[in-house]
């Protein structure tokens, strides 16, 4: 087993400092800055926002919950509770009594305010250092429908969390999985989509046909999947926005399987098996043609691109047990990266390209863990019953994956890269296959 590495689990925060100097000195902005060690995480506030006029006064509540919720959940923040604040936030515009704040540990302060006229919702938000005493740069502001009130708390948490951290945030992004209900003996497994907070979900398949492995595509538009509709497993990319869909990779006598889009979404990388064969395959989704990349008799599947679309990484079975191999997304020579004890499996390249997180099963344990590209580097993150298939929030910090207890229904967890803040991700009931989307524009 290769050393294991330490991946940004400090979080040192850096607060203003105010000289006595005859100049005037311009104060250092709050800033998670992550290296290394675990320190407590930062206590925020998050009090209601302030309703402009009557049409916003039902969000206020609302806006402010899912901010202090999505910091929450990254383990990298603590919420003061409302009930706590001394001070009340009446006016976005009126002065900040820092003292008040100060006195009951805040760090750092979110402050929002919410307008309605008919349909429409502008939210605005302001960021302050209460050590200091100062804002975090300019106040921002978000417009929308009503419906959507939660997709513009979701872009003021990535703008908090980007200003603060002074990384991308990922919380207006979506998750497709695999919904599952019914007796464990005959299992209804539905695709569907939701915020990734487990919020807005919605059914993309209606449950006649078994579905496996969605993935969506990098603009987020389209998911493509694996059904058992016609009996064999069979490639489907499925428009989100039309619902039209439409099989793709189909070859006589063959069945296609573990698809995944390429980085600029017009490429499709899959499995397919036929005459005791199982390779991997790479379509044009534009005309339809095909290029097979591997050619043995071992078995070649669960492919992910590195995001600059160059590198392919997969599982094979080629020395004998499954392993981890990387190869040039033009065919030739794999290499293989993995070599710790145990088998690996479903290998997915980090959005950051730094990263590959994979599956490992030894000694009757699955792991959820991540390596670097050469397979140097191997970290576990996680050890249960069953734990697999990992997928990566746009912005490469956390990780999500399926977890099933002995016995138990499968769930979705969350976990972040330093192996912290392992957290269940709501579902309405039994889940797995998760695959994160991107950010939404």
């Amino acid at each position: 087993m290769r050393r294991f590495f330490q991946i940004l689990p400090l979080i040192a925060l850096t607060l203003a400092t105010v000289f006595a100097n005859p100049a005037p000195v311009q104060a250092q902005p709050l800033r998670l800055q992550i290296t290394e060690g675990v320190i407590d995480p930062m206590p925020i506030a998050v009090p209601a926002f302030v309703a402009e006029d009557s049409g916003g006064t039902r969000y206020t509540d609302g806006l402010a919950r899912v901010v202090a919720a999505n910091l929450t959940n990254t383990g990298l923040f603590r919420e003061v509770p409302p009930q706590a604040h001394i001070a009340r936030i009446t006016s976005f515009d009126a002065g900040i009594g820092f003292a008040d704040w100060r006195a009951i540990n805040v760090q750092a302060l979110i402050t929002g305010a919410v307008s309605v006229s008919g349909n429409r919702m502008n939210v605005k938000f302001r960021v302050y250092d209460v050590v200091s005493g100062q804002q975090l740069g300019q106040g921002l502001q978000f417009a929308g429908t009503v419906n959507d009130w939660r997709r513009m708390a979701h872009k003021v948490s990535d703008a908090v969390y980007s200003r603060i951290t002074g990384e991308d945030g990922y919380f207006d992004s979506r998750v497709v999985f695999v919904a599952e209900s019914g007796p464990r003996g005959n299992r209804t497994k539905r695709l569907a989509i939701m915020d990734q907070d487990g919020e807005t979900v919605e059914y993309l398949t209606d449950g006649r046909a078994l579905v496996i492995a969605p993935r969506m595509s990098p603009t987020g538009d389209r998911v493509v999947y694996t059904s058992y509709e016609s009996g064999s497993p069979r490639i489907v990319v499925l428009n989100l926005a039309s619902g039209q869909r439409q099989m793709v990779g189909d070859q006589p006598g063959a069945m296609t399987f573990s698809p995944r889009f390429a980085p600029d979404g017009q490429s499709l990388v899959y499995s397919l098996a036929r005459g005791g064969n199982t390779d991997l395959y790479l379509m044009d989704l534009r005309n339809g043609q095909q290029q097979q990349l591997t050619n043995s008799p071992a078995i070649a599947t669960a492919p992910s691109f590195s995001p600059d679309g160059r590198f392919i990484a997969f599982e094979s079975d080629r020395s004998g047990t499954s392993q981890i191999y990387v190869m040039s997304t033009t065919g030739g020579e794999a290499r293989r990266i993995s070599f710790g004890q145990g088998r690996y499996s479903t290998p997915v390249w980090s959005p950051r390209g730094d990263l590959i997180a994979f599956t490992k099963s030894n000694a009757g344990r699955f792991h959820i863990g991540v390596m670097r590209t050469d397979g140097s580097e191997e970290r576990l993150l996680t050890a249960s019953f069953l734990d697999e298939g990992p997928t990566w929030a746009p912005n490469g910090r956390v990780v999500m994956f399926t977890r099933e207890a002995q016995g138990g229904d499968p769930s979705l967890f969350s976990v972040d890269i330093t192996g912290r803040n392992l957290r269940r991700v709501p579902t309405q009931g039994p889940a797995s296959d998760p695959a994160w989307g991107p950010l939404r524009p």
